[in-house]
């Protein structure tokens, strides 16, 4: 190459390497921004509500007065509101997600499910509030329940679970499947003994996200009846007179942390604002658990596979 040629080619990898560079300093700043907005909010609200997180705040439902006022119902509430949702959700997302990539025919009609299930991931939460109201409580009769609660945050997080599971089955080597095939493995020996353990962390890491996205929403929930002040736990099973049912507790009223904290923070006394800061600290040591949990399980599980 001529000296021209080589000095041009230098001067492009210089610009190249200068716009990388500055590409960088930009992630790294807004990535700053996003943590020490996150940061603030979360350290301002531990200031606001620590002094209120004891015992008793844990085990006292919501009083008119700020002192005794607790989130004994609405966290119980939640829990059992994300039982259902994991239940209905992952099941359900996991076996569509699987039979899109490793069963369905690529004709027309799964190009149309793909991209219906894509931009259902990116529809409004109330959307589904309003569509559980009209199939849940007033169709189907399940009322304004906890199991109404969590077949609605089921739906919403169904696209999100399945385009994790697809994205995670398509992370697997074509090559595991061929082997298989060629050892005379049926479809369904080759995704129950391969390709779903072998994806099984990213298909964790979707689930978590998607529990993590429906633990806070509030929207739906206010949409399809949630109480904003309730005194009372759903019955334990067998507990009472006469004994409550295996499955009664689905059919309670029920409240959850973010519409309690909403509660709270609509009233002017500023001690209700601290229950509110108590409250959501709580809600996000929740969250970063639930993630806590999946990171070390997909660490397990990445750990134990032998490709």
């Amino acid at each position: 190459m001529k000296e021209q040629d080589l000095q041009a080619l230098r001067a492009i990898i210089a610009a190249h390497k200068r716009w990388d560079w500055m590409f960088g300093v930009l992630g790294i700043l807004a990535l700053m921004v996003a943590l020490m907005t996150f940061a603030s909010l979360f350290i301002d609200m531990a200031i606001n509500g620590l002094g209120r997180i004891d015992i008793d705040f844990l085990t006292s439902f919501p009083s008119r007065r700020a002192a005794n006022a607790g989130i004994l119902s609405a966290w119980v509430g939640s829990v059992l509101v994300m039982l259902v949702t994991a239940c209905a959700a992952v099941p359900l997302g996991v076996a569509a997600g699987v039979y899109l990539e490793e069963y369905a025919p690529k004709n027309w009609l799964t190009d149309v499910i793909e991209i219906n299930v894509t931009n259902l991931a990116g529809v409004p939460s109330i959307i589904y509030g309003l569509l559980a109201l009209g199939l849940f409580v007033y169709t189907f009769g399940f009322g304004q329940s906890i199991l109404t609660a969590g077949l609605t945050l089921a739906l919403l997080i169904l696209p999100v679970v399945i385009v994790a599971t697809r994205e995670a089955i398509r992370s697997i080597p074509q090559i595991i499947r061929e082997g298989a095939y060629a050892c005379g493995a049926t479809t369904w020996q080759v995704v129950s003994d391969h390709i779903v353990p072998y994806s099984s962390p990213g298909i964790l890491t979707g689930v978590i996200i998607g529990m993590a996205r429906a633990i806070g929403e509030t929207a739906p929930i206010i949409t399809v009846g949630a109480l904003t002040f309730i005194a009372f736990l759903p019955p334990m099973p067998f507990a009472g007179d006469p004994p409550a049912g295996v499955f009664d507790w689905l059919f309670a009223p029920f409240t959850v942390m973010p519409i309690q904290m909403f509660n709270w923070t609509s009233r002017p006394e500023a001690a209700f604002l601290n229950n509110a800061a108590a409250a959501g600290f709580i809600l996000v040591l929740m969250t970063l658990a639930m993630n806590g949990l999946a990171i070390w399980l997909r660490y397990r599980l990445r750990k134990n596979i032998k490709w």
